[in-house]
């Protein structure tokens, strides 16, 4: 079962519609920064094909600016 860590940048001036984008989607928690418009975004999902499939629909979303992952653990 992936578990992974992103940092999600919004684009400019989209820091509340890039959290509710984010938040449609099942298999996210999603956590605002206080003092950035940054996003801290987890994932966990059923396998590695579940997890890039989310990840292609995160990475199109028109109020992402960018998207890193910085942690990542897999039990399979």
């Amino acid at each position: 079962m992936p578990i992974n860590g992103y940092l999600a940048y919004p684009m400019q001036g989209k820091m509340t519609e890039l959290y509710n984008d984010l938040n449609a989607f099942n298999s996210c928690e999603v956590v605002p920064a206080k003092n950035e418009d940054v996003v801290v975004l987890v994932t966990e999902t059923f396998s590695k094909e579940e997890e890039q499939e989310l990840l292609q629909k995160i990475q199109s979303l028109p109020s992402l600016k960018s998207i890193s992952m910085v942690s990542g653990f897999n039990n399979n």
